[in-house]
């Protein structure tokens, strides 16, 4: 299985969440996001290692240690156009990443629902968790 992954579930893995389980899961091949999400990532994770009072070098060890390739803006461009018509109204921070996922036609994981309505297939960390078989 490969992925497009949305920043909430990478700062989810960050911490040690469900997301964790995901990253680590065999049968995930791939996992790929942005510039800007993963610049998101960085940008919370002060903010998350202040909320859940954990050791701030160790948060940002553990996002350098992401097991996630940064796709370049270049390769997913041409996508942009189509991404900004299908969320750009109701989220324009998700238009990079819905464009990459357009781009490469691989399902996104992301627990923003604002991806339902954008006709793609689309993964929350409970869904693949039950998928992987990895829920209780």
């Amino acid at each position: 299985m490969r992925l497009v992954a949305d920043a909430n579930v990478l700062l989810s893995a960050v911490i040690g969440g469900q997301a964790k389980a995901v990253l680590e899961h065999p049968a995930v091949e791939s996992v790929v996001t942005t510039a800007a999400t993963f610049e998101e990532v960085q940008e919370y994770a002060s903010h998350l290692a202040q909320k859940k009072r954990l050791d701030l070098k160790l948060v940002l060890l553990a996002v350098a240690a992401l097991p996630a390739t940064i796709v370049p803006r270049e390769q997913y461009k041409a996508a942009l156009p189509r991404a900004r018509r299908k969320i750009g109204k109701r989220d324009s921070d998700d238009v990079e990443i819905l464009a990459l996922a357009l781009h490469l036609g691989w399902p996104l994981w992301s627990n923003d629902n604002d991806f339902e309505a954008a006709g793609i297939e689309w993964y929350t960390t409970a869904e693949l968790l039950r998928r992987l078989s990895l829920a209780e």
